[in-house]
C-alpha cells in the first residue's frame, strides 16, 4: 500500500531545498514529467476498479497538486531572491544621459535643395515651383520645342492618356522650365527665381534615373547679357563647393529655348580617387568636365510668356541637384539616392540640425 502522505513530505523537503532553478528544473521532470513518480501513479488510476479509484484517486490527485504548488512556490522564491541580488549589485547612474533612440537623417538632395536656396536668396532670387503633372504647351511649345522635337517621342517623356484643356496631352515634366514660363505669365517682368524640383525622363542607368531633381535659374530685366549670367553662376559654384579657384569655360551650344546658348564646364582634378572641383581643366592633372547648361532666354519664349523681348531681356540655367550633392559630397552611383538603404542614408545623410547658412557654410561635410 502506497503511503502518499509520505511521499508527499519527500518530495515538498527535496523541494525547499533545491539549490538553484537548474535543480529545481530536475525534480520536476522527476515528479510531473512523463516519465515521473507523481505522473506514473496517475497512469495508474485506469486500471484501478470504480471503488478503489474512488478511494485513492482524490488521493494522487491531491499528490500531484501539492507538488505542482510547492515547485511554483519554490520558483517565485528564487526568482524573488535572484533579482533581489541582481539590484543589490547594481547601479544605476541617473545622472546619465538617456540613450539615443533611432534617428531620421536628412537626404542629401534635401539638403543640397535648401543650400542651394540660401545661396540664391543672397543674390535675390526666390524660390518658384510649379505642378509635376504638365500638359505639353508649358512643357515643349512655350519653350519654343517644336511638334519634331526628339525630347517629345513618347520614349523619352512620360504621357498620360488624358488630354490637356487645350487639345493638347499631359505628362510628367521633364524639366522645371515650365515653371519660369508660368512665373513669367504670371507676374511679368523684372523676374528672378530659381525653380527646384523632380522631374522624369525615360531613362535609367548608373547616371540617370525615371526621376530626379533639377534647379532652374531665371532672370528677366533690362539690358541682362552673358556677362551677367557668367558672374551668377561663378558665385554660385563658388558658394556651393566652398571654393575660390572654381573655372568656368562656356562652350557654344544649342537648346531652342535660349539664343545664343552656352554649356557651361568647370575644371576639376581627380584626388585620391575622387573627382575634386577647382583650377583650370587646362592645367597639368586637370580636365573640363561638363556641369550644366544656360543661355539667354530666346526671344520666341519671350513672346510666347507675353512679355516684349524688345524691352526684356534675360538669362536662364539648370542642373540636375543629384549631380551637384554626388561631386560634393563624394557618391558614385545616383541610383543610390532612391534605394531608400538605411546604411546609405546613415553615411551620406544630415542631421537635421545641420541648417546651411552662408556665413557658416553652405556644406556640413565639405
Amino acid at each position: 500500500m502506497t503511503d502518499y502522505t509520505a511521499l508527499e513530505n519527500d518530495a515538498r523537503t527535496r523541494i525547499d531545498n533545491a539549490a538553484d532553478l537548474t535543480a529545481l528544473e530536475a525534480l520536476r521532470v522527476e515528479f510531473l514529467g512523463k516519465q515521473g513518480s507523481v505522473s506514473a501513479l496517475l497512469k495508474t488510476l485506469g486500471a484501478m476498479s470504480p471503488d478503489e479509484r474512488q478511494e485513492k484517486g482524490p488521493q494522487i490527485q491531491g499528490l500531484r497538486q501539492s507538488v505542482t504548488d510547492a515547485l511554483t512556490a519554490r520558483k517565485d522564491a528564487m526568482e524573488a531572491a535572484e533579482l533581489e541580488t541582481r539590484l543589490a549589485a547594481e547601479t544605476l547612474d541617473l545622472s546619465l544621459p538617456a540613450p539615443e533612440g533611432p534617428r531620421g537623417s536628412v537626404h542629401p538632395v534635401s539638403q543640397v535643395m535648401d543650400e542651394l536656396a540660401e545661396i540664391f536668396a543672397d543674390l535675390g532670387f526666390s524660390v518658384a515651383t510649379g505642378p509635376e503633372i504638365e500638359n505639353d504647351w508649358y512643357n515643349f511649345t512655350a519653350l519654343n520645342m517644336p511638334e519634331s522635337h526628339p525630347a517629345r517621342a513618347m520614349h523619352d517623356t512620360f504621357y498620360f492618356p488624358d488630354a490637356a484643356e487645350n487639345g493638347g496631352r499631359m505628362l510628367l515634366r521633364t524639366h522645371t522650365s515650365p515653371v519660369q514660363v508660368r512665373t513669367m505669365m504670371a507676374e511679368g517682368a523684372p523676374v528672378r527665381i530659381i525653380a527646384p524640383g523632380r522631374v522624369y525622363r525615360s531613362d535609367s542607368d548608373a547616371t540617370h534615373t525615371p526621376m530626379f531633381h533639377q534647379v532652374e535659374g531665371l532672370v528677366i530685366d533690362r539690358d541682362i547679357h552673358l556677362g551677367h549670367l557668367k558672374w551668377t553662376l561663378e558665385t554660385f559654384l563658388k558658394a556651393f563647393f566652398e571654393r575660390d579657384d572654381i573655372v568656368l569655360r562656356l562652350r557654344p551650344s544649342y537648346f531652342p529655348f535660349t539664343e545664343p546658348s552656352v554649356e557651361v564646364d568647370v575644371g576639376f582634378a581627380i584626388e585620391n580617387g575622387r573627382r575634386v572641383l577647382g583650377g583650370s581643366g587646362d592645367e597639368p592633372g586637370h580636365r573640363w568636365m561638363e556641369l550644366l547648361g544656360s543661355g539667354m532666354v530666346n526671344r520666341r519664349v519671350i513672346e510666347m510668356c507675353g512679355l516684349d523681348p524688345n524691352e526684356w531681356q534675360g538669362f536662364a540655367f539648370g542642373v540636375g541637384v543629384d549631380r551637384l550633392a554626388m561631386l560634393k559630397y563624394g557618391m558614385d552611383d545616383l541610383r543610390a539616392f532612391f534605394d531608400g538603404d538605411v546604411r546609405w542614408l546613415s553615411h551620406y545623410g544630415f542631421s537635421f540640425l545641420d541648417q546651411p547658412t552662408l556665413s557658416g557654410g553652405v556644406g556640413a561635410r565639405a
